[in-house]
């Protein structure tokens, strides 16, 4: 698993590469969970996310919980249709607001259009 961020407009946007599982779970939920701040805005994009397990599933609650708890807005894009399922049926995705692309993602927070990452303003890092 990979994770890469950076800032767009204010707008924290973490792209997640590979499989969200027991093993990655645990360094995913280190890096991202400090990235949830007071009235922050956070887009995980699962675009390059090719499976979730149960572990996957708890990152993303906690995560939840932290945004909810500190007014912050938690959008997630890119759901493949299987993990859009498991999140679904176990009642998951009535927590999250779910958007099939980053435009409509950055619309949903309030901004005019999706940027790149190299767009003017924008913080890019990568973490490992």
């Amino acid at each position: 698993m990979k994770i890469d961020t950076h800032t767009v407009e204010g707008v924290t946007i973490v792209e997640i590469t590979g499989d969200l599982d027991t093993v990655s779970s645990r360094a995913a939920q280190t890096q991202i969970l400090p990235m949830v701040k007071p009235r922050g805005k956070l887009i995980l994009d699962f675009t390059q996310v090719t499976y979730m397990s149960s572990a996957g599933l708890r990152v993303l609650l906690s995560l939840y919980r932290h945004s909810a708890n500190q007014d912050g807005e938690l959008v997630l894009v890119g759901l493949t249709a299987e993990i859009r399922d498991t999140m679904e049926v176990t009642g998951f995705l009535d927590f999250f607001t779910a958007c099939p692309s980053m435009q409509e993602a950055m619309q949903h927070l309030g901004l005019e259009q999706a940027s790149s990452p190299d767009a003017a303003g924008s913080d890019a890092r990568k973490l490992r």
